[in-house]
Parts: structure tokens; sequence; C-alpha cells
């Protein structure tokens, strides 16, 4: 339903329009970020009624968005006004239509019609959807006709744009002998935030008179979108470094029957955080499981189909799967955990020295205690570790690259190359050295080496400089 309140009359008034199953109700959802606007089906018809949505900065209301149904019958509605204005060739164009929409009764078989133009004269601009994989035919250059009669500002927005340029090309050359060049490529399948920019910057240039609430708009979402950004990061960070610093202790004395628990334990420990952070990204972007599904790392039902131990997923990878740390479970194997740079059994000489400090013994307290009685630990090896950082890092890009009228599942594809964070394997033995990062805390968020190594696994995950955050 139409909101016909004195508050939406002060916001801007966009109307979405065009020819059925071109991808109206799409847009708006990419526009809104949510997948609950409206309905998106394969077939023509699915917007019956008009439906409107508000776009907010914060609190503040900027405009509404219509969603209106597709222009079905568009040569009997020209030949309507075509008849109209031969009855009287003074008056304008935009008049013809206020009549048609006034006087259509309710039953009639343009009443389909007569709600789209209705909406349309009601609005300050008009996006035009086109679905360029379609070729310029008779019905859209009458829809044109048709619309350019109600004297509103038209964007044309091209949808669908990916492998069809010479398609777009032929709609733009079509489009300016209309005298319309102020287009715009708004692919709302692969979304990117640049393409929604310029969207509200072409408004801008349309109605001056909503231009400041407008930039509100276009500077609030580049901060959150931004921070949505950062936020997956942050989030693959986390993973990363809690993943690196569990441990399992395990005796020097094999022990066939409690070694397989330790690394039980671990798997189980790496699968749920693994898992856990699947659930969160998927959260950040307003996405849900349903919309994920990975291609030879598949997820179905929220779950990773490839278990992260699975044989074969560190050569999916592109990782050495003939070291020894890869073979069999690839994690779970017992690691000489690297104290301060220094091996075990220095560190455990150190120790014995009658003159060793307080604060040695306290930084390195558990790894000389350990040594002296007989313990080792049980850490998460370098390639799974590998593997976490770099399929969550595909999923994340995949996922600031959807929109949310996608209706196709996720793809994620083995990496074209391993790119992994400068100095990687040292930030490794550095979260390896401080099993306290495990978890969140004051002391750990404060510390300068792990903002370091946070800051820079960051901006491996974004491909950017650390000096951008």
């Amino acid at each position: 339903m139409v909101n016909n309140n004195s508050a939406s009359h002060s916001l801007l008034n966009i109307a979405v329009v065009g020819h059925t199953n071109t991808g109206k109700t799409s847009l708006i959802r990419t526009m809104l970020r949510s997948t609950e606007f409206g309905e998106i089906e394969d077939a023509a018809g699915t917007t019956r009624h008009v439906e409107q949505a508000t776009i907010f900065v914060g609190d503040l209301p900027v405009l509404n968005l219509h969603d209106t149904p597709g222009l079905e019958d568009t040569h009997a509605l020209f030949a309507y006004l075509k008849k109209a204005s031969a009855k009287s060739r003074s008056i304008a164009p935009v008049k013809i239509l206020e009549d048609f929409v006034t006087n259509i009764s309710v039953h009639d078989s343009l009443e389909q019609e007569a709600k789209v133009i209705r909406q349309v004269l009601r609005s300050d601009v008009l996006l035009y959807v086109i679905d360029v994989r379609e070729p310029f035919l008779e019905k859209y250059r009458i829809e044109l006709e048709i619309l350019t009669r109600s004297a509103k500002p038209i964007i044309p927005v091209f949808n669908f744009i990916a492998g069809h340029k010479q398609e777009l090309f032929h709609w733009r050359q079509q489009l300016a002998t209309y005298n319309i060049h102020a287009t715009l490529e708004f692919d709302t399948v692969a979304f990117t935030f640049d393409a929604e920019k310029r969207l509200y910057q072409k408004i801008q240039t349309l109605v001056e008179v909503h231009y400041d609430n407008l930039q509100k708009l276009i500077d609030h979402r580049a901060k959150v979108w931004k921070q949505l950004c950062l936020s997956g990061a942050k989030r693959i960070a986390e993973l990363v470094v809690s993943v690196a610093c569990y441990r399992e202790n395990k005796s020097l004395q094999s022990n066939q029957l409690v070694d397989p628990l330790h690394e039980d334990r671990i798997h189980s420990f790496v699968r749920k955080a693994e898992q856990k952070c699947l659930n969160d990204l998927l959260s950040i972007f307003n996405f849900s499981e349903k919309d994920v599904a990975i291609q030879k790392i598949p997820v179905s039902n929220g779950q990773w189909q490839l278990d992260i131990f699975a044989p074969g997923i560190l050569k999916a990878y592109g990782l050495d799967v003939g070291s020894a740390a890869a073979k069999g479970a690839a994690a779970g194997a017992g690691i000489d955990l690297m104290v301060g740079g220094l091996s075990l059994g220095a560190a455990s000489a150190l120790g014995a020295l009658a003159g060793a400090g307080w604060s040695t013994f306290k930084r390195y307290g558990d790894e000389i205690r350990a040594t002296v009685q007989g313990t080792k630990w049980l850490c998460v090896d370098e390639n799974t570790l590998q593997v976490l950082y770099l399929r969550q890092k595909q999923l994340l890009e995949k996922l600031m690259h959807r929109g949310h009228a996608a209706c196709d599942t996720v793809q994620v594809d083995t990496p074209d190359k391993t790119q992994l964070p400068e100095n990687w394997t040292g930030f490794i033995s550095t979260l390896r050295q401080n099993p306290a990062w495990h978890e969140s805390s004051a002391s750990r968020n404060n510390n300068k080496q792990y903002l370091e190594i946070e800051t820079k696994l960051i901006a491996g995950i974004l491909g950017q400089s650390s000096n951008s955050f």
C-alpha cells in the first residue's frame, strides 16, 4: 500500500518502474539490504500492487521507494492515450495521463497499468529498470513513450549486465534517441557499493531540493558499508587467532588411548569455530544459510560439507600435501612449541638456572614446567590455519558483492593463487606462544604485538594497506 500521510510528501518519492520481470523488486531489495521486501520469482507479474519501503539515515527518513507492477499491456495503454490526444491536441500529455488514472474503473483491463501511472505521477524520480539481456523490442519503445509523457526525470537502470557488454551498448544507443543519457549500471545480483553510490548521486543532480538529505544518505551508507566489511574481516582475524592460539596438553609418553581424544578435541574445536565464523559473516551482511553453497567446498543447511580435515582439502587450496604436518588429518599432529624464539630445550635450561628472574618464569613458566614434567602441546598445524583463512576470506569477498535479490547460491571456487598476509608464518608462531590470546580480553586487545597482527590480518583479508584502518 502507498503511504499518503503528510510525512511521505516531504520525502523524496522514487517510483521503480519497467516491464515485468526486469528486476524492480530486486533493485529495491538490494537498496534496502534486505531479502524480506516483496516477492521475487522467475515469472512475469509477481508484483501486483504498489508497495512502499522507506530508507533512513539513522532515525531520519530520507526517501520512499515504490515498487510498481510491471507494465503488461503497453500497446493497449498507448492506443488509449493516443486516442485521447487526438480528441484534444491542446491538452498536455501529462494531463492526459492524469485523466486516465482518474477515470479508469477498478475492473478495467488497464487497471494494472493505471496503478503504475498513478504512482509515476505521484513520484519525483523514476528508476526505469532494464534487463539488458532482452533486445530493445517495440514494447520497450512504447513504455518509454508513455513514461516520458509524465514529465518526470527518468534514470534507466541496467540490470543483469555481467557478460553482456554488447547488449548494454545497444541499449545505450537506443535510449540516446530519446535524449536519455543519464543511465546507470546497477546489477542487483552482482552488487558493488560504488554502483549504489552513483545511483544516489545521479538522483541528486535531478532533484536539487533533496540534495542535502541524499548526501547524508550517501555518507551514512559509505560509513556503514566500510564498517560491515571491517566487521567481516575482524571476524575472520578472530577465527585465525582463536584457532592458532588453541593448544592441548600431551604427555611425551605416547598413549594410544589418550592421543586420539586430544586430536578429536582439536578437530571438534576447529570445526565449531569455523562454523560460528560462517554464521557470523552471514549475519553481518544480513544473509541466511540458504544463501550459501560452496563449489568444491560446499555448505549445505548452514554446514560446511567438505570438512576442514577432509582428504583433499589442502590440495583444493594449492597447499603442500606432501609435508609431514599435512599427512593424515592435517591438524592435531604434535608441534614443537617455540618460546620467544627459543626451543623448549633451551627454555628448560634457562629455567633451571638458579639466577632466572621471576619475570622470565612468569612469561615462560608453563613451557618450562611442561618440559620438566615431560609434557608438550598439540596445536593446529599451519596448513589447516591457511585453509581456514583462505576459504573464509573468499566467502567474505562473495558476500560483499552479493545483492540481496540474488536467488542463486554463493559459489566459492578454489582460489587462483594462495595469498597470505606478509609474515604469516611469523604471526602464527607468535600466536602459538600466546595461548592466553585464544579468547578476547582487555590485556590481549590492548597488547601492541597482538594489535599489529590483527591489523595485518585484516589488511590481508580486505586487500588493503594496514594504514587504511
